[in-house]
């Protein structure tokens, strides 16, 4: 009898092992890529976008690249401080931003969430300009007499 209890440890054992081992394996969630550095081209390389260049300055370079799963504008900065004003400034404007060390990509969500597969980097969202509370769409139906928070000119 004293040699079954030993073997009942040791099933049970393998038994838990093999089951938690099937469960670690379910709940693997995607790993991200490192995330991308380097200029516009060889971040955009990365990302499988041939970039359409439309600013090329010393403090910034930004380009538009279209793909298969969307449109997005990609920016690189000369450094850490004009990249982080130039994204609290276009936040106002809404969108989505995809992060790295010196550089942003902003599309929609969608579009962002594939690129991020590619190129790692941090997801920042932008202002939401939604209805305003109580029902007001920001049209001007009050004939330009402004609307709460805003003065009229």
């Amino acid at each position: 009898m004293r040699t079954e209890r030993p073997l009942v440890v040791t099933a049970a054992l393998a038994l838990t092992l093999t089951l938690t081992a099937g469960c670690a394996s379910e709940e693997k969630t995607p790993q991200m890529p490192k995330t991308a550095s380097g200029s516009l081209e060889e971040i955009a390389s990365q990302a499988k976008c041939e970039p359409q260049m439309q600013t090329d300055e010393e403090e910034l370079r930004q380009a538009l690249c279209k793909t298969k799963d969307g449109r997005y504008v990609l920016v690189t900065f000369a450094t850490d401080r004009g990249q982080r004003e130039w994204i609290n400034g276009a936040k106002d404007y809404g969108g989505t931003y995809l992060v790295g060390r010196k550089w942003v990509a902003v599309g929609d969500d969608a579009t962002v969430a594939t690129l991020r597969g590619r190129i790692g980097g941090d997801v920042e969202n932008g202002t939401s300009h939604t209805a305003a509370p109580g029902g007001g769409d920001g049209s001007d139906k009050d004939g330009g007499k402004g609307h709460s928070g805003h003065a009229a000119s």
